[in-house]
């Protein structure tokens, strides 16, 4: 599942135009073998190479091959890994009808000609269909969650009415410079990437229900596509909100980004954390105190260069 709790991030959820091809293909080739394992004879007329000493072994082992393709695409869970399978299987029967085209004269000759263009064609929806489920396979992969909480001294409606003006986010998102709502829904945000890049973006609100919980995610195209969740539940006992936040987001770079930003303090999860610390601070006394090394990171050169705990500079 690529759901950010049932938000759809479109780079993630859905990289393939056609997510129905696969399996749609997967029935094509079981009807095209059983066919060829029930009466290979006729397929042999139909297709024009009736006349050929091999006909007779080739297409029931054709047919079995679709079979298995089929139930691959079907049944299987790796649907790029099948779906590749039948291109190079297109491929293997391209070879044959050019050959046998180049035997045949007449009727047979039309036939092998009309067979190879069916063929031709189920060969690149196969190509659509492996590349598709390839690039979907590579953005699971590549996708990062994060699901952590805080507990503030606030009431749900209080947590949720600071949280849904979205331009106090840089009060608390240390690593976020700048958000600008282009109406109630969407917003362009700026925020620092490691080592000192600025990565920018666009984001809408995709299911807001007051006081319980705001999602979002990044418009198509981000250079770093995102979606996630907060949530506001009383906490038990009457003890103020749990803020519960789920993210997840695709950094262009895969594990390796993620590697490298580890190694200059700003691994993913320990930011979220330390934004959910600074956002209980933030309701609880109306500003951010905090010192060099926490909560605003964990790299060396923040840990060694700690200063007296301070407001965060312009997050007023």
């Amino acid at each position: 599942m690529n759901r950010i709790d049932g938000v759809l991030l479109p780079e993630l959820d859905d990289p393939a135009p056609d997510p129905w091809l696969p399996r749609a293909l997967g029935w094509l080739s079981l009807a095209l073998g059983a066919g060829a394992l029930a009466a290979p004879g006729h397929l042999a007329r139909l297709t024009g190479v009736d006349d050929a000493p091999a006909a007779p072994a080739i297409v029931p082992a054709i047919g079995a091959r679709e079979v298995g393709h089929g139930l691959g695409l079907v049944l299987g869970r790796r649907p790029a890994g099948w779906a590749w399978t039948r291109v190079a299987g297109d491929a293997m029967d391209l070879a044959l009808l050019g050959r046998a085209m180049a035997d045949r004269s007449g009727e047979r000759r039309r036939r092998v000609a009309f067979t190879t263009a069916a063929v031709a064609g189920i060969t690149a929806l196969d190509l659509i269909a492996a590349t598709s489920a390839s690039r979907a396979r590579r953005a699971r992969a590549r996708l990062i969650r994060i699901d952590l909480g805080v507990t503030v001294n606030r009431s749900p409606a209080e947590a949720y009415r600071y949280w849904r003006d979205i331009e106090n986010l840089p009060r608390f998102m240390s690593h976020v410079e700048s958000i600008r709502a282009e109406d109630l829904r969407r917003s362009h945000w700026m925020a620092r990437g490691p080592a000192g890049r600025h990565i920018e973006w666009d984001a809408e609100i995709v299911d807001d229900q007051p006081n319980r919980s705001i999602a979002w995610r990044s418009m198509p195209g981000t250079l770093v596509p995102n979606a996630g969740r907060v949530r506001f539940v009383p906490a038990p006992g009457d003890r103020g909100t749990e803020i519960r936040v789920q993210l997840g987001y695709a950094p262009p770079a895969g594990s390796l980004g993620r590697a490298v930003a580890k190694l200059f303090g700003e691994e993913p999860e320990q930011q979220v954390r330390d934004d959910l610390r600074r956002f209980k601070q933030v309701l609880e006394t109306g500003d951010v105190v905090r010192s060099e090394g926490s909560p605003d990171g964990i790299s060396v050169r923040q840990q060694v260069m700690q200063r007296p705990a301070q407001p965060l500079p312009g997050r007023r």
